[in-house]
C-alpha cells in the first residue's frame, strides 16, 4: 500500500541535535570510545525532594485525571515566582501546564497561527532546532533574522526591520540562547519591545535556562515590560534548571485570552499532565540549594572548557553568559559545520552539533554541551587539540 502523509511533515526535518546523539550512540554500540557533547541535557539527579513528592504522589494514588490547566497550588505557585525573580505581574489564570518546554511552543504558535494564510513567524538565528520545525508544524512558515557572530549576536531593529512582512504574526525569542549562551540586555529587549508594538506583534519568549546565568549576570523577562507584557508568551519549564528532563513538565504565562485557547488545544491532544510529576514539580521550585549547586557547578566546567577551546589554534570560542552551551567557530580547512562535526567525531570521537542545524549565523560553528563530567570534558578538549592539530600542521606543511 503507498501511504499518503501531511504533506507539511514530509518537509519537516528531523532534529539535528538527537541525529548527532544517536550517531554516537551507534559508533559506542561498534565499540568506539565516543565522548558526546551533543546533549543538552543536566548530568545531575532530580532534587532528592522533588523525587520523593514524586513518589509520595503515586503512593497517595493521585494518578488520575487532572485539569487542562494543570495543577492549581502549582500554578500558583509559578505565578508567584514569576512575580519574586522575573518581575512578570501574573495569576494562577495567567498559567498552563505542559507535557515539557517543547510543547509549550508548539501550543503557543499553534494557538497563534492559522493554517493555510501564509502566516510567519520570525525567528533570531542562531535557534534552537525545533523552532521552524515546529513553525512549520503548526501551519506556519519560520522567517530567519540572522544575527552575527562577530557582534555576540546582538539584536538589532535593522535585522528585524529586513524580515519582517505585513504576514508576520509573531516573534521567537530564546534567552538565555541555545546554542550561543547570549542573554537578553535590557537594550535588547527595548529593542524587541519598539519593534512589536511598531508592527503589532506578539513575542513569544523561551525563557527554559533562565535560572542558570553567570558573573551576576540576569536575563530580561520581557513579560517584565509593562509596555508589552499583554503580548509577550513566556514559556518555561523544569527541565534544564531542575534537572527534570524525563519528567517532561513546562508551562506558559500569557494573558489570560490567550490561555483559554491555549487549554482547548491541551483539551483535545493531552488532556492533561500527570498530578504525581506536577507535585514533584511544586517541590522542585524551592529546591534553592540544590539549583545553586547545578549552576556552580556548570560555571567551573564553563571556565576551564572555554579557556581550553580558546587555546586550541583555529577555534573561537564565546564566552556564554547563561545556559550549558559551548558555541565556537572553527577554521578547519575550509571546512562547513557539518563537515567540522564529522571530522571531530571520526578523528576526535568527540560529538559536537553543527553549527549549520541552528540556522543562519551558525556557519563554520559548533555547539557542545558542558553539562557534561570533567573527566569528559578535559579529554575531549585533549582529543580535539590533536585532531586539529593535524590538519594544522598538514596545512603548514603544504605552505
Amino acid at each position: 500500500m503507498k501511504y499518503k502523509f501531511n504533506e507539511t511533515l514530509l518537509n519537516i526535518p528531523p532534529s539535528a541535535s538527537l541525529a548527532v546523539s544517536e550517531k554516537a550512540k551507534k559508533r559506542r554500540a561498534e565499540g568506539v570510545d565516543i565522548i558526546t557533547l551533543a546533549t543538552g541535557e543536566p548530568d545531575f539527579d532530580t532534587p532528592d525532594a522533588a523525587r520523593i513528592a514524586g513518589i509520595t504522589g503515586i503512593a497517595e494514588g493521585h494518578t488520575h485525571y487532572n485539569t487542562a490547566l494543570g495543577l492549581p497550588a502549582l500554578r500558583q505557585r509559578i505565578a508567584r515566582k514569576l512575580a519574586e525573580e522575573n518581575d512578570i505581574d501574573a495569576s494562577s489564570e495567567n498559567i498552563i501546564l505542559t507535557p515539557g518546554g517543547k510543547y509549550a511552543v508548539y501550543e503557543a504558535v499553534r494557538t497563534l497561527i492559522t493554517p493555510g494564510k501564509g502566516e510567519e513567524v520570525l525567528v533570531l538565528n542562531p535557534a534552537w532546532v525545533s523552532y521552524g520545525p515546529i513553525v512549520m508544524a503548526a501551519g506556519g512558515t519560520p522567517v530567519d533574522v540572522e544575527l552575527s557572530f562577530e557582534s555576540h549576536y546582538k539584536i538589532t531593529r535593522e535585522a528585524l526591520e529586513k524580515r519582517v512582512s505585513s504576514r508576520t504574526r509573531a516573534v521567537i525569542v530564546n534567552y538565555p540562547n541555545n546554542p550561543t549562551g547570549c542573554i537578553l540586555s535590557q537594550e535588547e529587549a527595548d529593542t524587541l519591545a519598539d519593534f512589536a508594538l511598531t508592527h503589532d506583534l506578539l513575542l513569544i519568549s523561551d525563557e527554559i535556562y533562565e535560572r542558570i546565568t553567570y558573573d551576576g549576570n540576569q536575563s530580561v523577562s520581557l513579560a517584565s515590560l509593562p509596555r508589552i507584557a499583554d503580548r509577550v508568551i513566556t514559556l518555561n519549564g523544569f527541565s534544564k534548571s531542575t534537572a527534570m528532563t524525563g519528567w517532561r513538565l513546562g508551562y506558559a504565562c500569557a494573558p489570560k485570552e490567550i490561555i483559554s485557547k491555549m487549554s482547548i488545544l491541551s483539551q483535545h491532544t493531552i488532556s492533561c499532565l500527570s498530578q504525581f510529576s506536577m507535585e514533584a514539580a511544586l517541590v522542585a521550585l524551592d529546591c534553592q540549594e540544590d539549583i545553586k549547586k547545578m549552576v556552580e557547578s556548570y560555571d567551573d566546567r564553563r571556565r576551564f572548557f572555554v579557556k581550553g577551546l580558546n587555546e586550541i589554534p583555529g577555534i573561537t570560542c564565546l564566552v556564554p553568559q547563561g545556559a550549558f552551551y559551548a558555541w565556537a567557530k572553527v577554521d578547519l580547512a575550509e571546512k562547513d559545520s557539518f563537515e567540522i562535526a564529522d571530522y571531530l567525531l571520526d578523528e576526535a570521537r568527540v560529538a559536537v552539533v553543527p553549527g549549520d542545524c541552528y540556522g543562519k549565523g551558525g556557519s563554520c560553528c559548533i555547539r557542545m554541551s558542558f553539562a557534561t563530567a570533567e573527566a569528559d570534558l578535559r579529554e575531549a578538549l585533549k582529543r580535539m587539540r590533536h585532531a586539529i592539530g593535524k590538519i594544522n600542521d598538514s596545512a603548514e606543511v603544504k605552505r
